[in-house]
């Protein structure tokens, strides 16, 4: 067997074994990982985001289309109304009565959104505000012990 000469440490180098870090490099790793983690996360919701927004494009212009179809429909619907009431009636006073008719559906329509508009002030996500505040302070609190 041969002999090998002992390993001497380097004065200019201190050794330091597992669990000994000074706490400025712990602290430095920390922060360089946390922000890592956090780069990381960001840029998979930005992907995430990237792909619904595609999704939600191409469901908002099908909305867009069924809509407008709708609304075509309906069209026709009030204009088969008149021509039902033109029969017993002249067709300026069956056209005058459905005309009512959806004047009065409106303003219901514009009275009840109105409530519910109100009910839904102040634009502002309290939830959200609520939820990060308590983050913040348990942050605090851990950050005191």
């Amino acid at each position: 067997m041969p002999h090998t000469p002992p390993q001497y440490a380097d004065p200019g180098k201190e050794t330091r074994g597992p669990g000994t870090e000074p706490v400025s490099e712990l602290v430095q790793r920390a922060s360089q990982q946390l922000t890592e983690l956090v780069r990381g996360e960001l840029n998979l919701a930005q992907a995430e985001m990237k792909e619904k927004g595609k999704r939600y494009g191409k469901g908002g212009g099908l909305f867009g289309g069924a809509g407008l179809v709708g609304f075509l429909m309906l069209q026709a619907l009030v204009a088969t109304a008149i021509a039902a009431l033109a029969v017993p009636l002249p067709v300026w006073a069956a056209a005058l009565i459905v005309t009512a008719a959806l004047g009065v559906i409106a303003a219901v329509m514009a009275l009840t959104g109105r409530k519910q508009v109100g009910r839904a002030a102040p634009p502002v996500p309290e939830q959200t505000i609520d939820s990060v505040k308590a983050d913040v302070a348990q942050i605090k609190g851990s950050a005191q012990r």
